[in-house]
């Protein structure tokens, strides 16, 4: 029995141990291992078509190539609509100004006499909120081209990842069954195959989830009588795939129109509101449910592998992980020793799932 419970202590020890380091290389390695990931994630998502192309005897080379071109135009296409939605706000800057400037005497006069604040105290809080605002706009434009200049790398290297990866792929399974021991071996090609059908799943939820979020956009601005509301909430929806500026530029049109073309600022307020409320249910509800639905995650591990990759990796962690802890689940399906995970993993043990325990 001794002997039982230092074999079972040692094996916990021997884990946690492969959890430090795991999470130590992560974390202190993500200038490599976030563009490497994300090449990886792009290599597997195109692999099935560029598999298809070489069944016709197109060459593997130029069918990369293609691919490739493809996604960069698609993102050079998001790339343009932000753009061009940020040149229409610029353009509309002196007329929200302009609007501001004929609500704020309603507003001190709403302060004076509803709060009891006076008008020079009104004043020494709006310069205190002047000298602040222009130390946070100068830490946001430093983040901001900080994060530019990050994604400009990005999209540098995830490309060449993704071709290297899509190229030599025989290669790197070859290098897996090498590291593998004898008696998983054979079940790699089963964990690979569906690792890539787990991958496509992730992303046609995410489109999901984008989709689910325009339609949720559009209905809060169509309420609000925003103009062009259909448009302007689904490319707020879709620009959440650039990190921070994406969604804050493309959200800040639909602010300002509000401000332009109505009599109250509260449009404003609830324009800014109901996209606050929506990206909280996008995070904490949505996201989870219907991606981890695509992947067969459960949806407390989809939330844990969320939280653990923003703390590691920021936004490219919320992003990776998920299918990350889908990977783990589809190779806990195939490993024994790795049951006890699977049962945390994977949906079908959840409350309504296919597979019951004894505690309900």
């Amino acid at each position: 029995m001794e002997k039982e419970n230092s074999g079972s202590l040692s094996a916990v020890v021997k884990y946690l141990q492969a959890t430090f380091i795991i999470i130590f290389l992560l974390y202190f390695g993500k200038t490599l291992f976030i563009p490497l990931f994300f090449g990886l994630l792009l290599a597997i998502v195109l692999y099935p078509v560029c598999k298809w192309f070489e069944h016709k005897h197109w060459p593997r080379s130029l069918i990369i190539a293609l691919l490739l071109a493809l996604v960069s135009l698609v993102f050079t296409t998001l790339l343009w609509m932000l753009g061009y939605e940020m040149n229409l706000f610029i353009k509309d800057i002196p007329r929200v100004v302009d609007r501001l400037s004929q609500f704020t005497p309603h507003l001190r006069k709403w302060m004076e006499g509803t709060l009891g604040v006076q008008q020079t105290m009104q004043d020494n809080w709006l310069d205190k909120m002047g000298s602040n605002a222009v130390n946070g706009i100068s830490g946001y434009f430093a983040g901001a081209l900080n994060a530019t200049i990050s994604t400009v790398f990005f999209l540098v290297m995830v490309p060449i990842y993704a071709a290297l990866f899509l190229y030599h792929r025989g290669t790197f399974v070859k290098f897996l069954g090498m590291v593998i021991n004898l008696k998983n071996k054979e079940k790699l090609p089963v964990i690979l195959s569906q690792s890539i059908h787990s991958y496509f799943n992730y992303i046609k939820g995410t489109f999901f989830v984008y989709l689910i979020v325009g339609v949720l956009n559009s209905i809060a601005l169509l309420a609000l009588g925003i103009n062009h509301a259909i448009l302007y909430g689904m490319v707020t929806s879709f620009m959440m795939v650039i990190p921070y500026v994406g969604i804050l530029i493309s959200a800040t049109l639909p602010v300002s129109l509000a401000l332009i073309t109505k009599d109250s600022a509260w449009y404003a307020v609830g324009v800014v509101s109901a996209f606050v409320f929506i990206q909280y249910l996008e995070s904490n509800v949505i996201f989870p449910r219907v991606v981890g639905q695509q992947l067969n995650l459960s949806t407390w591990a989809t939330l844990v592998a969320i939280i653990i990759g923003t703390l590691l990796w920021g936004i490219s962690g919320m992003i990776l992980f998920t299918p990350f802890a889908a990977i783990l689940k589809i190779v806990s399906d195939n490993i024994d020793e790795l049951k006890p995970l699977n049962v945390l993993l994977n949906r079908d043990f959840g409350y309504k799932g296919k597979k019951k325990t004894t505690i309900e």
